[in-house]
């Protein structure tokens, strides 16, 4: 009985244990998903502190056997960790969050990644949320103001892109454009303006030397690395971006109405000639059929009878025309782009396909754009890698008004400022309807209703971009080779480009007869890249090496025809040969340039606080001289993480502290091809052809450009990263520059390019991201970008003596204003003063209301020799970007400000001719003789020759250039409709000023008008 009692004693106890294990054991399923509600793919979930780990599958989902009480780890690359308790649920869910920690973001820094927290050179990233944080035509605009040191003027014409300097000038008359590198590829013409900002994931700039001199003389001006979107392994998803913009034109300058022009040109012709002409406040019906052409143009001239129409005149009765209004529309910009995005770990592929159609503010404008990117990685084997990117962009731009093929006197400056100097009491058709060619009866101004019918400037470029590679990783053959590769990239990089322009004989910018002009052009290269990898880790020492031997090939073919007198016009410059047209001219070229390079690179790191890098590079140019085709370009820096360090791993609230500091000497050989030995120029007589000498002198000695930088840097981050930036400093230096110069004509030449001159810059760079606020529902961060920089010219041709002709000065930037000093205008007290410049110029050189330039050396004559001075310069010291977001729950709204500072813009003044309509000034006349400009005297030219000393001005502005506001819809929501993100948002561009010092130009756009408009847009993902 005792042992019977022992046996079920033991057996309830087996049962009891066992159904204790049983309840306590089950299957636990879930999803992982980032922030946005994505769902990760091949994420890591793993029971604490056992073996026992699972990872999701392609939409996020798991299974894995854990017990009550056990805790689960969710992990994935670049995401925070997070552990949840298992308690008698069956379903646990993961959200991860991206790492607040960014030294763990991967980076591009030329022919290859490294970890942030390993880079020792000054670069600075645009991520792809950056790019799409508001649409726009290019990447370049979207980078503008959110790079430190980079600076990127606005150009608002459709398909135009602003000019891009990074740290300033430093060649003067070389090239200053940055090197563009596309996934691994450096781009041998253009820029980037050809790929759809949606399909860019990054933007990597490269400033300093020690990081762009591994690109040799490509890198002298800083490097742009573009890498494009990829497909990811598991996580297929399908994306559909649109936007619509609409835009019209914001004027700063309004126009004088009829009668205010019409009392400023009496008052011109009185002072043009006061003994015919009597004052503008005691005009004559009879006096002003004489100055505004009655008989010439009868129309206008019944518009100014209205105001004589009570027997004395009143200039409010009459009409205004507001000629702008003929040239000018809405503009809309409809943006659209379908991607797919997805793989396994043995395929990964990413296509898409864009378009682009603004219409412009202006009439007779106008861009589309059709994009298509399609990119394959396949991975068929541990040791074997290869890939393919072909990126195909067709661009079709409507320039607008040509700026070639003029004939009559109308600005340059396009259309809408030709428009603009249209007089306001005239009008574009008489009272049958007819057109008024020269409205007002002055046959230098043209009407400009229906320009954009009469005038065309159509550029087509077709351009295909590829870049393939293919990768033999020898540690997937034998763990002795780990960390060994060989790769090779090849990158063809195709162009057709062709210009067209008709002008019509009724165009503002011809007199009478049409015009037509085309040009093609041809542009085929390629780069081949042949790169070996080692890398190694041996205890607390890391090694890298890279080695590179790298060909490019250039080959620019072009042909160019013009012609009058087209007799069917509708056939524009499609039907230019000698059955229909006698050509004004033809040509044809072509040139071929190329490069040869070898280099290598060395990265070293210990104890992960001590890191250097250093690379030596050799190019030769075709272009140079023989014996001074190949160079040297070699760079090094090192960078210290202070914050690893033992002494300070009991300060919290530090994160980040590294030191950096960098050397390197790049080179500049961007010259035409020829210039060593220019071609022979043809001549043709009436009997037969020859040749002769090149006006430009071949340079048999011509060599690189060299530019010797230093850089100091500090990163940090503080209080876990919510403040965090990083701090530059650099000096740079350029010698030897490829300078254009003129030489005495008796050699028979009459200029070359050779190697001479001298110019330094330095500057200080900011870059500093905060989080002000966090809290549960809201959280606002700033993002601030800001640059002060200072180059200046010390050595030229002669020397350090300044070379006034052409503008440059020893000691001084690029950009020099250097003319006449202002010292306002001459008022009847200064009667005086005014006499004693008269007599010594025995004739009377300044009247009362004329401006008054600055007598410098007090001889009281005015001459160009001893009087003008330098009054400042072009160039900006200080460029600044500045990013508020706010997140409250779903809602986001974004401010991004951008500025400029610390130069002179240059208005021209104000020529007050009497000729051309004006814009609304306070100007001298006998009744107001204290006014801001001069008084107005008839010319058809420049009526006050000094007036220009008047439009020098400061020109600091700090501009909103965007304000953003979005709703994301909550997963849960869009997970019952199978959508996996929808986001909406409205933006505002170019809303208007915080402060600007002209309040009549738009000193962004250098222009006294730009557009404003509204953006709505949505992003949806499957």
């Amino acid at each position: 009985m005792k042992h019977s009692f022992v046996k079920y004693l033991v057996f309830f106890s087996i049962m009891l244990t066992t159904m204790t294990t049983l309840a306590q054991t089950n299957t636990i399923t879930g999803t992982i998903k980032d922030n946005s509600g994505m769902p990760i793919p091949g994420a890591n979930v793993l029971v604490k502190n056992t073996n026992n780990g699972v990872q999701t599958d392609f939409d996020g989902k798991f299974a894995i056997k854990a017990s009550s009480g056990d805790i689960l780890v969710a992990t994935f690359i670049g995401m925070k960790t997070i552990e949840i308790k298992v308690s008698n649920q069956t379903n646990v869910n993961f959200k991860l969050e991206e790492e607040g920690n960014n030294l763990q973001e991967v980076v591009v820094v030329g022919y290859g990644v490294q970890k942030k927290r390993d880079v020792t050179g000054a670069l600075v990233s645009v991520s792809s949320e950056d790019i799409a944080s508001r649409p726009v035509n290019n990447a370049v605009e979207a980078m503008q103001g959110k790079a430190a040191g980079i600076d990127i003027s606005s150009n608002e014409r459709p398909g135009q892109v602003g000019t891009i300097r990074i740290r300033g000038n430093r060649s003067i008359t070389g090239s200053n454009s940055p090197l563009y590198v596309v996934d691994g590829i450096p781009l041998n013409s253009g820029g980037i303006d050809f790929i759809n900002p949606v399909d860019i994931e990054s933007i990597d700039v490269l400033k300093d030397a020690s990081a762009t001199a591994i690109f040799g003389s490509r890198g002298a001006n800083g490097v742009i690395i573009v890498t494009t979107k990829k497909g990811k392994s598991g996580k297929f998803t399908l994306n559909y971006d649109t936007a619509v913009t609409t835009e019209s034109i914001f004027e700063r300058a309004p126009i004088m109405s009829a009668g205010d022009y019409i009392e400023l040109r009496r008052w011109a012709k009185h002072y043009e000639t006061p003994t015919v002409f009597p004052k503008g406040n005691a005009p004559t019906i009879e006096n002003d059929r004489t100055i505004f052409f009655a008989d010439g143009d009868p129309t206008a001239w019944a518009n100014i009878e209205k105001g004589w129409a009570g027997g004395t005149w009143d200039g409010s009765k009459l009409t205004t025309t507001n000629w702008a209004k003929f040239v000018t529309q809405t503009g809309i910009t409809r943006q659209q782009t379908l991607s797919v995005s997805g793989g396994t770990e043995k395929m990964k592929a990413y296509g898409s396909f864009g378009y682009i159609n603004n219409t412009g503010t202006l009439k007779g404008q106008g861009f589309k754009r059709y994009t298509g990117i399609a990119n394959i990685d396949i991975t068929p084997t541990k040791w074997f890698s290869m890939g393919a990117n072909l990126n195909v962009s067709y661009g079709e731009t409507e320039f607008g008004q040509s700026t070639v093929g003029r004939s009559a006197v109308a600005t340059s400056a396009g259309i809408y400022n030709t428009a603009r100097q249209n007089l306001p009491y005239a009008f574009p058709l008489d009272a049958d309807g007819n057109r008024i060619q020269n409205p007002g009866a002055d046959s230098t101004i043209r009407n400009v209703l229906d320009e954009h019918k009469l005038s065309q400037d159509q550029r087509l470029t077709l351009r295909a971009f590829g870049s393939f590679y293919a990768q033999l990783d020898f540690g997937g053959l034998t763990p002795a080779l780990t960390g060994l590769k060989y790769r090779v990239n090849f990158g063809p990089d195709l162009t057709s480009f062709r210009n067209g322009v008709f002008l019509d004989g009724q165009s503002s910018a011809r007199s009478g007869t049409n015009f037509a002009s085309l040009n093609k052009e041809q542009i085929i290269s390629y780069t081949l890249d042949n790169l070996i990898f080692y890398n190694k880790t041996l205890g607390k020492h890391d090694f890298g090496l890279t080695l590179l031997q790298s060909k490019t090939q250039y080959a620019e073919e072009s042909s160019a025809m013009s012609a009058q007198n087209i007799p069917i016009t509708q056939s524009k410059w499609n039907a230019l040969t000698p059955v229909n047209v006698g050509l004004l001219g033809y040509s044809s070229n072509f040139f071929e340039t190329g490069l040869f390079s070898y280099m290598g690179r060395i990265n070293y790191g210990f104890d992960d606080k001590y890191l250097l890098t250093a690379s030596l590079r050799y190019d030769a140019a075709s272009q140079l001289a023989e014996g001074n085709k190949g160079a040297y370009f070699p760079s090094a820096s090192i960078g210290w993480r202070i914050d690893k360090e033992n002494f300070l791993q009991d300060i919290s609230w530090l994160n980040q502290l590294k030191l950096r500091v960098g050397f390197g000497v790049v080179g500049n050989a961007a010259v035409p091809a020829f210039e060593t030995q220019p071609p022979l120029a043809q001549v043709l007589y009436s009997t037969f052809s020859g040749v002769n000498n090149n006006a430009k002198l071949g340079n048999i000695a011509l060599g690189w450009e060299r530019t010797t930088q230093y850089n100091y840097g500090i990163d940090f981050g503080i209080f876990k990263n919510r403040i965090s930036g990083s701090l530059e400093y650099y000096t740079s230096q350029t010698n030897d520059l490829l300078l254009a110069r003129t030489i005495p004509s008796v050699s028979g030449f009459t200029n070359t390019t050779a190697n001479i001159g001298q110019t330094e810059s330095e500057g200080i760079e900011l870059t500093l991201n905060t989080v002000n606020v966090r809290t549960k529902d809201f959280e606002w961060s700033s993002s601030l970008s800001a640059s002060w920089q200072q180059n200046a010219i010390t050595e030229l041709q002669n020397g350090k003596f300044d070379d006034i002709v052409n503008n440059r000065f020893i000691g001084r930037p690029q950009g020099v204003i250097y003319g006449f000093e202002s010292n306002g205008i001459w008022r009847p007290e200064d009667a005086v003063e005014m006499q004693k410049f008269n007599d010594a110029a025995g004739r009377t050189v300044f009247t009362f209301g004329n401006a008054r330039p600055v007598d410098q050396n007090g001889d009281y004559l005015i001459d160009p020799n001893n009087d003008r001075v330098i009054i400042g310069n072009t160039e900006p010291k200080f460029i600044t970007g500045l990013t508020n977001t706010f997140n409250y729950k779903n809602i986001e709204l974004s401010i991004f400000v951008y500025g400029r500072m610390g130069y002179l813009f240059d208005v021209g003044g104000e020529n007050l001719s009497g000729k051309t309509s004006q814009r609304v000034i306070d100007y001298y006349t006998d009744d107001n003789t204290d006014a801001e400009y001069q008084k107005p005297i008839f010319s058809a030219g420049t009526g006050d020759v000094y007036n220009g000393t008047l439009g020098y001005r400061n020109g600091s502005f700090l501009k909103i250039r965007n304000i953003s506001l979005g709703y994301n819809f909550d997963e849960d929501t869009l997970e019952k409709i199978g959508i996996s993100r929808l986001r909406f948002y409205l933006q505002a561009t170019n809303p208007g000023m915080i402060f600007s010092k002209v309040d009549f130009i738009d000193l962004d756009t250098g222009t006294s008008f730009s557009n404003r408009g509204f953006t709505l847009g949505l992003n949806i993902q499957f």
